[in-house]
């Protein structure tokens, strides 16, 4: 994933981003947590918001976060074609605001994936 969203960045000019261990941890938390739940959302089954999960995970000092979820695509070229359809979401992936990501992606128990992204700039990876 990491390879299509860099090749997606460069298309338009923009820096390849980095893969950040606090926010993957962070991505993959929320996943597991949507797919335990079989809920697509942005708050965490215990109301936690994605700044609140990046902080946990330990992406502190940041000065920019977003965050792109979605579930249902079989496959990373699905979920990211999905996103880059999207004009928020195709936002956050080229947005310059953002230099460091994390990825996440984990299997309901009836075999849906679920998806997130989170972007950051500033925190501690």
């Amino acid at each position: 994933m990491l390879s299509r969203i860099n090749a997606e960045r460069a298309s338009v000019g923009a820096p390849a981003l980095q893969l950040c261990g606090a926010l993957t941890l962070s991505a993959q938390a929320h996943s597991q947590d949507q797919a335990a739940t079989n809920n697509m959302s942005h708050t965490g089954s215990n109301g936690s918001t994605m700044t609140q999960r990046d902080n946990a995970a330990g992406y502190l000092g940041w000065n920019a976060l977003a965050e792109n979820v979605a579930a249902g695509y079989r496959s990373v070229g699905a979920v990211m074609d999905g996103w880059m359809n999207s004009s928020g979401h195709r936002a956050n992936l080229l947005s310059t605001n953002y230099v460091h990501v994390g990825l996440g992606r984990a299997a309901s128990a009836g075999g849906q994936l679920y998806w997130t992204q989170d972007f950051g700039r500033g925190g501690s990876c």
